[in-house]
């Protein structure tokens, strides 16, 4: 009979999450949860997202990649960007993989180009023509943003000796 009466949980009082606590995270869960819902079905507009600056550059550019971290950028001629072996384009075959999973979400075309633009604020974007998906490259490091502003160059001449960067 004293098993009834021991509690379940056998911890000293002062390390228990106190009670008002859990039904605090709680409560904020639901008003979350709330908050979304009421903004899903409202079709409410984005209000976080980047301002649209005016486009400096662009280049459309067809990406490939694989689940090895392999990953081959084209420009809009076929003519190989950068071929990325499996060690260095997980980032790149990453952004190729979201693109195919979007554009087989909305039937759109799979074999179509996208578009990298820098913007006003040396902002640098992808954006999917085809689904109007974009992304922010910034977000994602310094390493994987160079990734990305090196296949904004023209590419280097074989015989000249000017070899300058635009940073």
């Amino acid at each position: 009979m004293s098993d009834a009466t021991t509690p379940r949980i056998r911890a000293k009082e002062d390390e228990l999450v106190p009670r008002v606590l859990i039904r605090a995270v709680l409560a904020l869960l639901l008003i979350v949860l709330s908050l979304v819902t009421i903004a899903t079905l409202t079709d409410r507009p984005l209000e976080s997202t980047p301002a649209a600056t005016p486009i400096i550059a662009e280049r459309a550019i067809y990406l490939a990649g694989n689940a090895s971290g392999a990953a081959l950028v084209l420009d809009a001629n076929g003519a190989v960007l950068a071929d990325f072996p499996a060690d260095k384009g997980g980032f790149v075959a990453g952004i190729e993989r979201v693109i195919a999973r979007e554009r087989a979400k909305s039937g759109a075309d799979a074999t179509a180009p996208v578009l990298l633009r820098l913007r006003e604020g040396n902002r640098l974007s992808l954006y999917d023509p085809t689904t109007d998906w974009s992304a922010e490259l910034m977000g994602f490091g310094a390493d994987n943003l160079r990734t990305f502003a090196r296949l904004l160059e023209p590419p280097q001449s074989q015989g000249g000796s000017h070899h300058g960067t635009t940073d």
